[in-house]
């Protein structure tokens, strides 16, 4: 078992079902899953693309990600349904664990004029969604051997009932909030 892991069921989950006041261990908030998802409608003309990506969310995720396919079709942007436009990796048990514990503790530091972030970064099932602009701030992102920068979604999913619960909970794992 990681550290981290220890650590959110020694410490964290404890902490929260006391500030939270429950009686039941089974009602504090947990994560279940992240996910990471990287949109490439370049790839629409550029049938290498997709590999590189998948390389470098890999690299990210420790977890080989899953080519995704557009669900309809879209004439402005020449996307026809069925077409692969993008990279997916779902996280759980340890892969998560080790990757949230990397988000917090290297990324987000790494983050540029930095202030905390935002509320509404979490959603109404307390889901935290960060949209990162470049994978070059993850440690394992050679800079020399990125082609292009691209974008990255992050979401943190929970089994909080709303808004208040989830940001309590990444709030106690030590993700920095705007005042």
């Amino acid at each position: 078992m990681s550290d981290f892991k220890k650590y959110c069921e020694q410490e964290v989950y404890k902490k929260l079902k006391e500030e939270l006041k429950l009686d039941n261990p089974m009602a504090v908030p947990r994560i279940k899953k992240i996910v990471l998802n990287v949109g490439a409608g370049e790839a629409v003309t550029n049938k290498g693309v997709l590999e590189k990506i998948q390389e470098q969310v890999s690299w990210i995720a420790s977890q080989k990600p899953v080519i995704t396919k557009a669900r309809s079709s879209v004439s402005a942007f020449k996307i026809r349904k069925g077409l692969p436009i993008g990279v997916k990796v779902t996280l759980r048990g340890k892969n998560m664990y080790f990757f949230l514990e990397k988000l917090i503790k290297i990324v987000i530091p790494r983050f540029r004029d930095f202030r905390g972030i935002s509320d509404s970064n979490i959603d109404q099932h307390g889901n935290l969604n960060l949209g990162l602009t470049e994978q070059t701030i993850f440690p394992e992102i050679e800079y020399d051997k990125v082609d292009k920068m691209r974008g990255l979604q992050v979401t943190v999913v929970t089994n909080a009932k709303d808004k208040i619960k989830g940001k309590k909970l990444f709030e106690t794992l030590g993700i920095p909030f705007k005042a």
